[in-house]
């Protein structure tokens, strides 16, 4: 390995004493491939193979905390039923010496009918097309309790930890977003209250690992920077930070496409969202970073702006099942930034994913047009 590229090989302690062998992270990554109950397939296991081995964590894809929360094939960690599987991804994962991550979810009304199991779509606020019917309170409640059951099962099963899915337009960021979330009750209308229900959650996962007496047990959140669309931008994220920060956590991820982007509204627009946040953070939580690092360069620039304490990454992982060692073997000529289809047995790709970079030849080629984007309106 070349010197240079040593620095990202530094263990890293979290604040509740838990080591990382490195500074490089596994971002979950959406293989839409899971059995009827969310169990791992051949085409998963497959995929999953050897991935991560180096890694220092890996940040298991998007995990159902409750069955009218599914909304594509993903896993689930909702009943004793699931603990099976969940065991098993814990294996896998250190099989290969990473730590491991579930990323606990809810699709909101992003949830589809067809695979909640007969239960209704639900959401902060309904809409007017009967997509998704609105929460009541004793279903919010419920629904905080869902969160820390689910991360109960995950440290029953062994999981090194979970993280919280507050970003990407998923449950957690629904109520958070002020064009979405349209509430008159407690966990709603005033920023203050849109804020309740994501600090509920991680206070009830936070009382499930005390119960246990698992102070080791991760607890992350993963947020979006902005949607003014939704109804947030980053002076609102900024605040969201602020209180996360007083929060029993081990560490902050931010989701972005690209790791230098910068803010559209709500911040200074001449620096990246990344600096923002890091300067706003100042120490008290480890960042995790992300956004299209797809070399062994890309990867070691971002970690050198010591905007982030860790870097995520997911295309390149997709794309090259064997980075860690291409980096350590001194190949990092050899990783792959662009799907080949000349490769794809190496991919090792799921019939879905490989069904979606079809998708996205065709679209580039037929249908060049973007998608349309609509409001979320209140029922």
């Amino acid at each position: 390995m070349k010197e240079k590229y040593k620095v990202l090989f530094k263990p890293y302690v979290f604040n509740n004493g838990v080591e990382i062998k490195n500074r490089l992270v596994v971002a979950p990554l959406t293989i839409y491939d899971s059995g009827d109950n969310g169990e791992l397939t051949p085409t998963a296991r497959e995929f999953w193979r050897d991935r991560f081995r180096g890694f220092g964590m890996y940040i298991m894809p998007f995990t159902n905390v409750a069955p009218n929360g599914i909304g594509f094939e993903s896993p689930n960690a909702f009943s004793e039923s699931n603990l099976a599987t969940l065991k098993e991804y814990v294996k896998i994962a250190h099989q290969q010496g990473a730590k491991i991550i579930m990323q606990l979810a809810h699709s909101g009304y992003k949830a589809k009918k067809r695979m909640t199991k007969g239960y209704p779509v639900v959401a902060p606020t309904g809409d007017r097309r009967g997509r998704a019917r609105t929460m009541t309170g004793t279903e919010v409640k419920q629904m905080v309790a869902n969160f820390a059951n689910a991360a109960e099962l995950g440290l029953r099963a062994g999981m090194d930890g979970v993280e919280i899915q507050g970003a990407n337009g998923w449950l957690v960021e629904q109520f958070f977003a002020g064009n979405i979330n349209h509430r008159k009750d407690e966990w709603g209308g005033s920023f203050a209250n849109r804020l309740k229900f994501p600090l509920a959650i991680i206070d009830a996962i936070d009382e499930m690992r005390t119960k246990h007496n698992r102070p080791d047990f991760i607890i992350g959140y993963r947020f979006s920077p902005e949607r003014p669309r939704q109804g947030f931008t980053m002076k609102d994220t900024l605040a969201l930070v602020d209180e996360l920060v007083k929060k029993p956590l081990q560490y902050l991820h931010v989701s972005l496409l690209n790791f230098y982007s910068h803010p559209r509204r709500g911040a200074d627009r001449k620096l990246t969202r990344m600096q923002i946040y890091h300067e706003r953070i100042n120490g008290k939580l480890p960042l995790i970073g992300v956004g299209s690092l797809k070399t062994a360069d890309q990867i070691l620039d971002a970690y050198n702006t010591g905007w982030a304490d860790l870097i995520a990454v997911g295309r390149a992982v997709m794309l090259n099942p064997d980075l860690i060692d291409l980096i350590k073997s001194g190949n990092e000529d050899q990783i792959e930034t662009k799907f080949n289809w000349k490769h794809a047995a190496h991919y090792r790709y799921t019939p879905a994913m490989l069904q979606a970079e079809r998708d996205h030849i065709d679209m580039a080629i037929h249908n060049p047009r973007p998608v349309k984007k609509t409001k979320w309106k209140k029922g």
